[in-house]
């Protein structure tokens, strides 16, 4: 009995002989128009994680870098982000774009959840670079799953012996891209719901007064407010006015209303009018704030932090700073 065959352009292909088969396999994949596809995903899916690797470094140069454990991470993403957005645009291995897929849904996930919970007691809040970052990292899976279920065997191969892995790979390729699909509709999902959602519980409430305590954090006598969280001031705020607005004031929410002493609380209160006509508590000529990132009475993850502009200290209840 001769060998099964099969008619290709360039002759008989003996389907039975290994060599044979990836050789036509290499010709299919020189053929124009689908080394253009596979350029144009891979292309897409490597500017995609130089992207979101640019956003992390200037999230990392102004100011993330000084986070306990979040700034390493930071790190350690945008080298990676980089190292693997030059090499899926060199080579043409599935291996290395599936990595960068799993990579993108990997900084994703840390990113809703520092925003739903806290990772490594550091809490996200919505922010422009935040969203567009979430963005392109699902657009970052969808591209290189493409490029990694993207077939490379003409329609014909269908016919190959069922005991070949190539053969065996592609009738899996329809139902890999149905999963990449749906995974990419779920995540995009949970996106849009973690960012549609209220943010993190206030560590600060609204009030025609601010009831200031003390407690003792890490072996020093700190300022809180009325449930326990400790107050902080910013380096560069002057007595008379504060300069965290927008995004920083989300972060850092003003303690609001006039200043009221509560026990061990002997520092010179007083406030400043902001710039829409709220009231904020000072004390000894420091705006006051909390931190968003402390999920709990009795933390003070936002000492000695460069964030929003400038670095952030917790206000001891003697009034000493730095």
């Amino acid at each position: 009995m001769t060998p099964a065959t099969y008619v290709y352009d360039k002759g008989r292909t003996d389907v039975s002989n290994p060599r044979e088969v990836d050789s036509l396999i290499r010709d299919r994949r020189r053929e124009p128009g689908s080394n253009r596809r596979w350029f144009a995903l891979r292309a897409i899916g490597s500017g995609l994680l130089l992207a979101t690797g640019a956003i992390h470094l200037d999230l990392y140069l102004t100011g993330d870098r000084t986070i306990p454990t979040i700034g390493w991470l930071f790190l350690l993403q945008i080298i990676t982000a980089f190292g693997l957005g030059a090499v899926v645009l060199v080579l043409t291995s599935r291996l290395i774009a599936a990595a960068g897929g799993g990579f993108a849904i990997a900084t994703l996930g840390g990113y809703l959840l520092s925003l739903r919970i806290s990772l490594f007691g550091f809490r996200e809040v919505r922010t422009t670079a935040g969203i567009v970052a979430g963005v392109i990292e699902v657009a970052t899976f969808a591209a290189l799953a493409a490029f990694v279920l993207h077939s490379v065997e003409p329609r014909q191969l269908n016919g190959l012996a069922h005991d070949s892995v190539s053969h065996r790979l592609q009738k899996a390729m329809p139902a890999g891209r149905w999963v990449a699909t749906a995974f990419t509709a779920i995540v995009a999902v949970l996106l849009g719901v973690s960012l549609a959602a209220t943010g993190p519980a206030p560590t600060t409430a609204k009030s025609k007064t601010a009831l200031l305590h003390t407690t003792t954090i890490h072996g020093v006598s700190v300022l809180t407010n009325s449930g326990g969280y400790a107050l902080y001031w910013f380096a560069p705020d002057s007595p008379t006015k504060s300069t965290c607005y927008g995004t920083c004031a989300v972060y850092w929410p003003p303690v609001t209303g006039s200043p009221v002493a509560g026990s061990g609380v002997t520092g010179k209160l007083g406030t400043i009018t902001r710039t829409r006509g709220a009231t904020q508590a000072t004390y000894d000529g420091h705006p006051l704030y909390t931190y968003i990132g402390d999920s709990a009475p009795g933390q003070a993850t936002g000492n000695d932090i460069n964030l929003n502009g400038g670095y952030w200290y917790e206000m001891a209840a003697s009034g000493r700073v730095p």
